[in-house]
């Protein structure tokens, strides 16, 4: 009977200690990615080659900015981009045309200083990447860049 109970110790000790590993390691801040914003101040999406940034410019329209490794603006090559934005009940979907080196939305985003919003993008002959977030056009306290786009630690 005693080997049994030391048996059940020694196996409830083993699954505790394998269980815990996760959390620990989860909680680790050295492997977070870093947040940048992009050079116009937007949300810059990860994910896609090359990157992007999402920019809501003054009259609510989306810009988005492609991204070279430097961070720098390149010109558009192919892409296709869909902004579904709004309450899913009445959603609006903004389409994007070419603009200089950028892709401007064709309307604005609904009112209101929290959007949720699904932008997917297409590269040329790949698969669409999709992300999620909501616009949260309020200015952070801490980088003084919108809360969409903030840089903070723990954002």
């Amino acid at each position: 009977m005693k080997s049994k109970t030391v048996a059940f110790a020694l196996l409830a000790s083993l699954f505790l200690g394998l269980t815990a590993v996760p959390v620990f390691a989860h909680g680790s801040e050295d492997h977070a990615p870093k947040k940048s914003a992009g050079p116009n101040g937007g949300r810059v999406l990860n994910g896609i080659d090359p990157r992007a940034e999402f920019f809501v410019t003054s009259d609510r329209k989306v810009q988005i900015t492609f991204l070279d490794d430097h961070g720098q603006a390149v010109a558009p090559a192919g892409q296709t981009v869909v902004v579904t934005s709004g309450n899913r009940s009445a959603p609006t979907s903004l389409n994007f045309a070419t603009v200089g080196n950028v892709l401007l939305s064709d309307g604005a985003i609904p009112a209101g200083n929290r959007v949720p919003t699904v932008v997917q993008i297409t590269p040329a002959n790949l698969k669409t990447v999709t992300s999620k977030f909501n616009v949260n056009l309020s200015t952070c306290s801490g980088c003084k860049l919108v809360e969409y786009a903030c840089t903070c630690e723990g954002h």
